[in-house]
């Protein structure tokens, strides 16, 4: 045997022992996915004709200083009967939607709120309800991907569990911030300039949203959704929200901006 036919032996050799049989079990060692931080979904319901409204905002807006912009994800949904929709003098804010959403909490009141879907509480209670919901582990993650061609939107996004397997739905919404229109103010004045927040504007994935399940460890894609932008809205002041919600409420919740 030359030399080189001996190396090619030993390193044939070396192959199938390196290669040796490995019991199932051991192949792959499962790695639990990392935990990932709670958001919270704050469902506001608002509307231009509400007098004590703007105190809501106010509380919102410190909810989200206290706790992170990104930790609190508030929705401002314009709607009931204190609701205004547009006409051919004035901008509105009320959707056909979100009139949809406040008879099937049946609301009878506003301000009025739903942190992650639970019961319907007035803005002073909202802060202790939020720090219970932070405190949550969040058995999914949601991730949100964009595509802005002018006017047209992209959208989709991917769920991962991060612990045993979740079943409900993904909703996703969009968002408008700093939207001028008038709002009747705590001391009974209509100011014809208030600027708005985090106005709920459309469901992009149907009212309800869509099915989704979702294993520890597995990713589920949503399709990709198109939607053009009416003219009368600000491309530039748009967010996305997507949340997760069952029976049990709203499980995760996340919030990207378009631009």
């Amino acid at each position: 045997m030359n030399v080189k036919t001996y190396i090619l032996t030993a390193f044939v050799a070396l192959a199938m022992t390196a290669c040796s049989y490995i019991e199932e079990g051991d192949r792959l060692i499962y790695v639990k996915p990392a935990e990932v931080k709670r958001c919270v979904l704050l469902e506001d319901f608002t509307g231009q004709r509400c007098i004590n409204c703007p105190k809501a905002s106010d509380e919102i807006k410190a909810l989200q200083e206290q706790y992170g912009v990104d930790n609190v994800i508030a929705v401002g949904i314009h709607s009931g009967p204190l609701g205004f929709h547009s006409t051919d003098k004035y901008v509105g804010l009320s959707t056909d939607t979100g009139d949809e959403y406040y008879d099937h909490w049946a609301l009878d009141y506003q301000p009025v709120g739903l942190i992650d879907r639970g019961g319907p509480l007035e803005y002073t209670a909202w802060n202790a309800r939020i720090r219970e919901e932070l405190a949550k582990a969040a058995p999914v993650n949601i991730d949100l991907m964009l595509d802005v061609q002018n006017d047209q939107l992209t959208i989709w996004a991917e769920v991962m569990g991060m612990e045993g397997t979740t079943t409900g739905k993904l909703q996703l919404w969009l968002t408008e911030d700093d939207v001028i229109a008038f709002q009747l103010m705590p001391d009974g004045t209509r100011n014809m300039e208030y600027v708005h927040q985090h106005v709920f504007r459309a469901a992009v994935n149907g009212t309800w949203g869509e099915p989704v399940s979702v294993k520890e460890g597995e990713t589920f894609t949503t399709q990709r959704y198109t939607f053009t932008v009416p003219k009368d809205w600000n491309v530039d002041h748009l967010s996305v929200v997507a949340f997760v919600y069952s029976d049990q409420g709203v499980l995760q919740a996340q919030k990207i901006k378009i631009i």
